[in-house]
């Protein structure tokens, strides 16, 4: 049964996803989003609610929240300053997420389970490289696309 600290955490990350795919929408509309103050703040948060589960030495959920929290920095100093840097390290920190999400529905979901119960099996990877793929893809169309400050 889960705990209402992993119901806020999920809850957090989840509008966390959401609106970084809106800021990935103004970027590729060239439109500046007006949820990009919640989308960094939540995947802040999403991050460092991560650190507050039962720690069991390194995972790599752990390094994940280090690297989110390393780019997010950069986003925040790069945001109005730096419009490629601030396009790449937002995306990175939204793609972090949806690796996250992926990671979890594989572990979650009895459907995907199935499919790759530790992870290691090809639908599990196939999903991961498509995820990484299309970052990849939407963010490079976005630092050419979006030239809003």
């Amino acid at each position: 049964m889960l705990n209402i600290y992993t119901i806020v955490h999920v809850v957090i990350s989840l509008i966390a996803i959401a609106s970084g795919l809106a800021v990935l929408y103004g970027f590729l509309t060239n439109k500046t989003s007006g949820q990009t103050q919640l989308f960094l703040w939540t995947t802040v948060a999403t991050s460092v609610t991560g650190f507050f589960f039962p720690f069991h030495g390194i995972t790599p959920g752990i390094v994940v929240g280090i690297l989110s929290l390393i780019v997010l920095a950069l986003a925040f100093r790069a945001r109005g300053r730096w419009r490629k840097t601030y396009i790449i390290s937002s995306m990175v920190a939204l793609y972090f997420n949806v690796f996250v999400l992926v990671v979890q529905s594989f572990e979650k979901v009895p459907a995907l389970t199935a499919l790759a119960p530790t992870q290691s099996e090809p639908p599990f990877q196939i999903a991961q490289g498509i995820v990484l793929l299309l970052f990849a893809f939407l963010t490079g169309l976005a630092v050419k696309k979006y030239h809003a400050f």
